[in-house]
């Protein structure tokens, strides 16, 4: 174990982490994404939720702030115009963890799955509300932050 760590970061994530570079993007999905379908570097969270994998993930990885958005979540096919539940819990998290900086932007579905195959990694959990699925776009650390 490691301190400060959470512990639903695997080895294999904490790698993926790692490897990722500035503008990279890591895909948060829940139980019912087709993951396997959509992603060349697959990774499991079973029994985690995407909410706490999401935090944990940005505790320790900053979002871009070169770009307007670095943050995504799935638009409801049923009720577009409004996040899902767990989508306002993403954003809440992504505010917090951005300073304030970056909300969520809800892309439609077709277009969040073009997103996802374009990422570097997909993680897949055990998140088993609907649209709990969250695209995160990686940072950089400046001189003297971390």
């Amino acid at each position: 174990m490691l301190r400060f760590i959470d512990p639903v970061l695997s080895p294999d994530l904490l790698a993926v982490l790692r490897e990722m570079g500035h503008g990279d993007e890591i895909a948060i999905v829940d139980c019912n994404f087709p993951a396997a379908t959509m992603g060349e570097r697959v990774l499991r969270a079973d029994g985690v939720s995407a909410t706490h994998l999401s935090e944990a993930i940005l505790k320790l990885m900053p979002l871009d702030d070169f770009v307007e958005d670095s943050a995504f979540v799935m638009r409801q096919v049923h009720a577009p115009d409004e996040l899902a539940p767990v989508c306002v819990e993403f954003e809440g998290l992504v505010k917090q963890y951005s300073q304030g900086q970056f909300g969520v932007v809800a892309l439609e579905r077709f277009a969040f799955y073009d997103r996802v195959r374009s990422s570097f990694a997909v993680v897949q959990t055990a998140e088993r509300r609907l649209y709990g699925n969250l695209i995160l776009k990686k940072g950089v650390l400046r001189p003297g932050e971390g």
